[in-house]
């Protein structure tokens, strides 16, 4: 009894000089990462792998929880209402850049709502042509749309979605006369160009690289600054002669804004390392993925260019806010 009065004593003390209790170390706790979309995506399959080697370095759970609908927007809310301690985080794809421009009323504020971590990934999109479309070159599909325009349908996996935005860029800067015919995803989309009902594609590469190496589809060109490991023989667009044209599909992990900055430093090095993982780095290859892990700092300004580039596509191609 003597010695527990002495120890009560101590806290009170402690506490009567303002002395904070020790804190648990981060994570103390399963981690939430919420995945705007339904399982087996891209986005899914990324956030799947981050966490699984994220629990192993950390010794806690880093857990999968999807949140699907409207665009990704749900998911995207409710990671920004979540407590800012670091046991909530997102994995958002390129909705998170499009939806405010695209949606009347997004329910989060990009800038405000969260703390960026890193761009963990990004995949470029592709242009593809059906097995039996005439065109075997960029220059030679330009040359096709503009000798017969109107004829020709574009098939990609949704409005807002980059593939979409990149296809309406492509029309726009070349002045070319073809119509975009939007899917729910990327199968429809694919399966549509496989069966020529619409010719030609923009798509994601990830679940587009597979037909391409199978023959089913014609890569033209993918929309990075470099090529793909995952389809090395096929150009840019810089190299096939279409200039500021590049697009992509990004990876990113972001917190709740307000989120300890200590906390978020940790993930982005346990990120980084990761990243640079080889078996994870040739599973990113496999999919067709590009590892990137910046600073929040790298990753706050690609947010930024990437509003701005997209928010300008959809103005100039007049494409109508989704109320």
């Amino acid at each position: 009894m003597r010695l527990l009065r002495i120890l009560g004593a101590v806290a009170a003390a402690g506490l009567a000089l303002g002395l904070a209790p020790a804190q648990a170390a981060y994570p103390d706790h399963p981690v939430k990462i919420i995945v705007p979309f339904a399982a087996g995506g891209p986005t899914d399959v990324m956030a799947r792998l981050i966490a699984q080697k994220m629990s192993d370095d950390l010794k806690q759970q880093f857990f999968v929880e999807n949140r699907p609908g409207a665009g990704g927007n749900i998911g995207m809310a409710e990671a920004a209402r979540a407590a800012p301690d670091g046991y909530t985080l997102l994995v958002a794809s390129s909705s998170y850049v499009v939806n405010p421009s695209l949606y009347a009323h997004a329910p989060y504020d990009p800038f405000k709502d969260f703390a960026p971590i890193t761009l963990a990934a990004a995949s470029p999109n592709i242009v593809v042509v059906t097995a039996s479309f005439p065109a075997k070159s960029m220059k030679e599909l330009i040359d096709i749309l503009k000798k017969e325009p109107g004829k020709y349908t574009i098939a990609n996996p949704g409005i807002g979605t980059t593939p979409q935005l990149a296809a309406e860029l492509f029309k726009l800067s070349l002045k070319l006369d073809a119509t975009s015919v939007p899917f729910g995803g990327a199968a429809p989309a694919i399966q549509s160009a496989i069966a020529g009902h619409t010719p030609i594609a923009f798509s994601a590469l990830p679940p587009t690289s597979p037909q391409v190496k199978a023959g089913t589809l014609r890569g033209l060109a993918v929309t990075s600054a470099k090529r793909s490991a995952a389809l090395p023989d096929v150009p840019t667009l810089e190299e096939a002669g279409v200039k500021a044209q590049e697009s992509e599909t990004m990876q990113g992990i972001f917190a709740p804004a307000k989120t300890p900055k200590d906390v978020v430093a940790l993930l982005q090095k346990e990120i980084v390392k990761v990243m640079a993982m080889p078996d994870v780095k040739a599973k990113c290859a496999q999919l067709g993925f590009d590892p990137v892990a910046n600073t929040p700092d790298e990753f706050n300004a690609y947010i930024k260019k990437e509003i701005d580039k997209w928010a300008k596509v959809i103005k100039d191609a007049k494409i109508p806010q989704i109320k």
